[in-house]
């Protein structure tokens, strides 16, 4: 919303600039006035300051809305937070589905700020060596689209979610290998330190096991 606003203020001041001018062009005296290259310029330029980010982040969405869209069997819809939106939020997750008044969850979810940020580093990078915050920013919408998929049980959706990390990472543009060990990844080393709630019933023959043949811990010798 703020680099919304700041590139309709710049493009505004552009307008403004240029309407003076024209109005102003010609003085008494019939002389012509030069136009304001400088000051347009430099409006044009803080204009695509704002408009770069904005292209970007609407780039980021759309990549994981086609990802998770496909993961979900159908379309649902990814949001960015913003930095507005992050500064006035306290919530310690890294991603959040809304659930409607009749219990069941929307198809959509708000990918938390420092999360996106993750999640477009490693869409820019090579993906064959991502940082644990990367891992674990691509299961986030994963376990995202599980919820939005239906699964309201924490413990069931980030089962369920882990194994579909391979098919996500790969929805995403990582190589099978490099999708394999980003799922591996996130298995040993960040799924035994979640929280109460959040893990049991999850391995092999587990409650949560649904046999896929992306499963992680199929990957350990």
């Amino acid at each position: 919303m703020l680099l919304a606003l700041g590139l309709i203020g710049s493009l505004a001041l552009t307008g403004v600039l240029v309407v003076r001018w024209m109005g102003r062009r010609v003085d008494w005296m019939g002389r012509i006035s030069p136009f304001p290259k400088i000051s347009v310029g430099l409006s044009l330029g803080l204009a695509l300051c704002f408009a770069i980010p904005l292209a970007v982040e609407a780039w980021v969405e759309h990549q994981l809305e086609g990802a998770a869209s496909e993961i979900a069997g159908g379309p649902v819809q990814v949001n960015c937070q913003s930095l507005g939106q992050a500064f006035v939020d306290l919530g310690p997750e890294l991603g959040f589905v809304a659930w409607g008044a009749d219990g069941i969850p929307e198809r959509a979810t708000l990918i938390k700020f420092g999360t996106c940020a993750n999640l477009r580093a490693w869409l820019g990078s090579s993906k064959a060596d991502p940082s644990l915050d990367q891992v674990i920013a691509v299961h986030v919408v994963t376990h995202e689209t599980m919820h939005m998929v239906g699964i309201m049980n924490e413990a069931h959706a980030e089962c369920a979610a882990v194994q579909r990390d391979v098919a996500m990472a790969e929805a995403l543009g990582a190589s099978p290998a490099e999708a394999r060990a980003l799922a591996l990844r996130y298995w040993t080393e960040v799924y035994p330190r979640m929280r109460e709630g959040y893990v049991g019933g999850c391995g092999p023959g587990g409650e949560y096991d649904e046999r896929t043949p992306d499963a992680p811990w199929l990957a350990i010798p």
